[in-house]
């Protein structure tokens, strides 16, 4: 999906939809907090988790290389009146942030070229403050589009050792036959994982 038509159908065919799970698990193992936490969500798309953060009364910084994600995002009716958000149009390899209480990364990390991935997970961990969260998936090696390139499709043994400096409270493997959100068939190989520094 590198044109704009296909992200704009990708938006299209993902509205409305419900946070993700993962998200939902993470902020489920946090513990009430007097100041507002603060979040960084890679690859925001147009906003399903950011959006429940924001309700939530988090602060956060959505990052998503595609101007329409944020476009859509920033337009979106359920957006909480004076919520604190802030947005970063660029490729989340490129982008810095500072400290978080959690990063997220629904279905992004795969995006990135495995020749910048280690790089861009040290800089995930290292931001995470102590306590703090990383929410995502990572895609596996059988995955249907495993080899596309600037693509990364990862064994579970390289999946654990990239987790190996956190606590895993969460690491599911999926592996099914379904179809993507623009219907399209498909081979899912995924590691849904919530960790903690």
């Amino acid at each position: 999906m590198s044109d704009d038509k296909g992200w704009a159908e990708y938006y299209q065919a993902t509205a409305n939809r419900p946070p993700r799970r993962t998200l939902m698990e993470a902020l489920a193992r946090f513990e009430p907090a007097a100041a507002p936490r603060f979040a960084v969500d890679l690859g925001c798309g147009d906003g399903r988790d950011t959006i429940e953060l924001l309700r939530r009364g988090w602060s956060v910084l959505a990052i998503d290389g595609e101007p329409a994600a944020i476009e859509r995002l920033k337009a979106r009716p359920d957006l909480p009146v004076g919520a604190a958000l802030a947005c970063l149009c660029l490729r989340f390899e490129d982008a810095a942030w500072p400290k978080a209480d959690l990063v997220n990364a629904s279905f992004s990390l795969p995006l990135c070229a495995p020749d910048r991935l280690g790089d861009l997970w040290a800089r995930i961990v290292a931001s995470l403050k102590p306590g703090g969260r990383f929410a995502g998936q990572l895609y596996g090696e059988r995955d249907g589009w495993a080899g596309r390139p600037g693509t990364t499709h990862m064994t579970r043994a390289a999946v654990e050792r990239l987790l190996r400096d956190l606590h895993v409270e969460l690491f599911e493997e999926e592996e099914s036959d379904a179809t993507t959100p623009r219907g399209k068939p498909k081979h899912w190989h995924i590691f849904h994982i919530v960790a903690r520094r």
